[in-house]
């Protein structure tokens, strides 16, 4: 077994994580967007370690479910059965620790963990009672909020644990603890006891911890504890995902990683394997205020979605539905279930009906009881009786429509998603309590929203209904303000087409210059990260193009691009039939690419400041010399080179493919790159050979890459010329 059958199937970020070296590059933070494939890098993690020569029992995984523990064991014993690797959760590998048996030093001899701490008795997760804590508690007479999950906490003063120091005493002496009580006696063995944090240091080289974002104090205190000062950490979150607040969850944690551990790298997992395209247009909309930092782009890098039914190819938009009553909503959702069941043949467990609050599952499930619609996970009595006359026994039903709050769904997905009480109070939940409380409570209810649009594979529909009974009266709601607004098209008046170019022009170098007067304050304010801070900028500004030209874009089998390795040289194609075709592909490839392009575009006012700010290649075409200069260009930027050339060499005046120049093809031969061709269709009667003020149409197809080192592997005598050019041409005018 090598290192590549691990790899297999992984798209290049990935790569780079389960390559990661700690020694290098210090801990790892792995940004994983939803349906990015983070189990599949995590386990792959551990395997590629293990071929690394890494004893399995040195790896201790971190999950917050024994199910995924479960899962993420299974994949990695494939490879190498009976591994020891000790994936397990948080309160197990507490209770683990405990247990132990911890050298005593030069007095010899091993002691239980557990009784260095004072526990008389082997600790024994149990229920606690609430009452009988509360009561207990009451004696004391505290002046500070205690619960029975923080009592082994060291965040009371002095005077307050003496107070509660026979509470403890008790639990001490019979064992009988609860599951925080675990994660607080482990951390007060690493913090004070030499010896235990020397053996479960040295028992444990390598730390992986999954679901980041969703690590409360204790649990973080902990996985310092383990780490100390060592670099082989390797954690996998989406802090758009911490939807766990209320259970004590601190999402600063994934925030102020790369304050924690100062030499830390961090890779983003942004290629979704779940979803199609318009969905993650959507769910990208939803965080577009955040840190730029830790913000990601999701892209589709399925082209037939998760299960190759016809409807993924449709990559349909998100759809509002507005209901004045329930009544009228419930109709809407039965009857599109069935007419989506039987025009693409889906079973029922392809549906689910997503909800913030419990008691909206309940009325849901009731509705569809009265339709005699099947739902998961409900228990039935089976039609007729038994031979002996006994009643037919129950069953558990699984091709049903599923009825999930948002948070049960998490980790789930479903072709169809109708995600209901997008209304205020509902989604978002009231917030309470201070401004900086609501703004908190805010920020988890928008996540949680972000969670229910990411269950959703190929339909989502976002229901608003405006009138409900709710918590005993009939209601009226207002529309959820994380709901996209419908664009206003009437507001588009007609003009004679030279004002509309006037206009467009103005409003296009008005934006340009604005953003150049803004570099002096913006570089310095987002230093490391003005990169990633000016590839947001080229998106917005594409899509302000198209606003402003009144363009409808659609963009088919942009999934394509996860196929290419983005971490080597890359060469986009494309036909050119218009100027507009260049914020066209900036939004279709998703990414800043340069340009080559002619020198006399500089003499625009503004676009020579920005076409250098991206790495635009600027050559004359008149003087000759081109060539020389995307060379010298290409072997300054090295493996990090992306460069879009247009291979006409001049814009279609018809719409027609012209011939290709070769130059492009011998680029990408001499640097093993990749080459990516994509199609534009309508893009000519955008500008050039616009007729009205009317919208256009204009359509782009991602074509499949090629990878010029395995054509040149497959033939030593490869001529791009030759082998690359008429086969890329001919891919191309097929798809026009």
């Amino acid at each position: 077994m090598d290192a590549e059958e691990i790899l297999k199937g992984l798209n290049s970020d990935q790569r780079a994580a389960v390559l990661h070296d700690h020694e290098k590059n210090a801990q790892l933070l792995i940004l994983a967007g939803a349906g990015s494939g983070k189990t599949s890098v995590l386990t792959k993690r551990i395997q590629y370690r293990i071929l690394c020569g890494v004893e399995p029992e040195k790896i201790l995984a971190l999950t917050f479910t024994a199910k995924a523990a479960a899962e993420m064991r299974e994949r990695v014993q494939k490879l190498f059965p009976n591994a020891g690797v000790r994936l397990c959760t948080f309160h197990s590998l507490a209770l683990y620790m405990l247990k132990c048996k911890i050298p005593c030093g030069s007095a010899g001899g091993e002691r239980p963990a557990y009784e260095l701490l004072g526990f008389k008795k082997i600790p024994s997760p149990t229920e606690s009672s609430e009452r009988e804590f509360s009561q207990a508690l009451s004696k004391l007479k505290l002046k500070v909020k205690v619960s029975r999950e923080n009592l082994f906490s060291d965040c009371y003063g002095a005077t307050v644990s003496a107070k509660l120091q026979p509470l403890r005493d008790a639990v001490l002496e019979s064992g009988q603890v609860v599951f925080e009580d675990l994660i607080y006696s482990a951390i007060q063995l690493l913090e004070t006891n030499e010896a235990a944090r020397n053996y479960f240091r040295e028992q444990w080289k390598e730390i992986l911890v999954d679901e980041y974002q969703d690590i409360n104090p204790s649990q973080y205190r902990l996985v310092k504890g383990l780490l100390g000062d060592r670099k082989q950490l390797f954690v996998v979150g989406d802090d758009d995902q911490a939807i766990y607040g209320f259970r004590g969850a601190d999402i600063g944690n994934i925030e102020r990683f790369c304050e924690d551990f100062k030499e830390s790298t961090q890779i983003r997992l942004e290629w979704n394997y779940r979803s199609v395209p318009n969905v993650l247009y959507l769910a990208n909309d939803i965080f577009k205020n955040k840190p730029i930092h830790l913000r990601k782009m999701l892209r589709a890098g399925n082209l037939n979605g998760s299960g190759g039914n016809p409807l993924y190819k449709e990559n349909r938009k998100p759809e509002i539905w507005v209901s004045d009553n329930p009544v009228e909503e419930i109709q809407k959702i039965i009857m599109s279930i069935k007419e989506l069941r039987e025009g693409y043949d889906l079973a029922w467990k392809n549906f689910a009906i997503l909800v913030r609050y419990n008691r909206q599952r309940l009325y849901y499930e009731q509705a569809l009881r009265d339709y005699n619609i099947p739902i998961a996970g409900e228990t039935v009595t089976e039609a007729g009786e038994m031979k002996n006359g006994v009643t037919a026994p129950e069953v558990t039903i699984e091709d049903g429509v599923h009825i999930e709050t948002v948070h049960a769904s998490k980790g789930l997905q479903y072709a169809v998603v109708y995600y209901a009480g997008l209304c205020e109070k509902l989604t978002p939940g009231e917030c309470t309590g201070d401004r900086k409380a609501r703004k908190k409570q805010l920020d988890e209810e928008r996540r949680l929203y972000y969670v229910g649009v990411t269950r959703a594979e190929a339909c989502l529909f976002l229901l608003y209904c405006k009138r409900r009974f709710w918590k005993g009266k009939l209601r009226r709601f207002r529309r959820s303000r994380f709901l996209p607004h419908e664009r206003n098209r009437s507001s588009e008046w007609n003009m004679p087409v030279i004002l509309f170019k006037i206009y467009v022009a103005v409003a296009v170098l008005g934006y340009m210059l604005f953003y150049i007067l803004s570099l002096p304050f913006t570089k310095p304010y987002y230093g490391k990260n003005f990169d990633a801070w000016l590839d947001r900028k080229i998106q917005d500004f594409s899509r302000f193009c198209m606003k402003v030209l009144r363009v409808d874009l659609t963009i088919e089998d942009q999934a394509q691009l996860g196929k290419v390795d983005w971490s080597r040289p890359v060469f986009i194609v494309g036909n050119h039939n218009s100027f507009a075709d260049i914020p066209i592909v900036f939004l279709s490839l998703q990414k800043t690419v340069g340009f080559v392009a002619k020198k006399s575009l500089a003499r625009i006012p503004f676009l020579n400041f920005w076409m250098h700010k991206i790495g635009c290649i600027l050559v004359n075409r008149e003087k000759g010399g081109a060539a020389k200069a995307v060379r010298d260009a290409i072997a300054k930027r090295g493996k990090s080179v992306r460069v879009f050339i247009f291979p006409e060499g001049t814009r279609s005046k018809t719409g027609a493919l012209g011939t290709f120049k070769s130059g492009v093809f011998r680029f990408a031969c001499e640097n093993d790159a990749f080459m990516l061709p994509i199609v534009i269709k309508g893009s000519g009667p955008v500008w050039e050979r616009r007729k009205d003020t009317k919208r256009c149409q204009v359509n782009v197809k991602v074509l499949a890459p090629l990878d010029v080192l395995e054509c040149r592997k497959a033939n030593e005598k490869f001529d791009p010329k030759v082998h690359m050019l008429p086969m890329v041409h001919k891919m191309m005018e097929d798809a026009l």
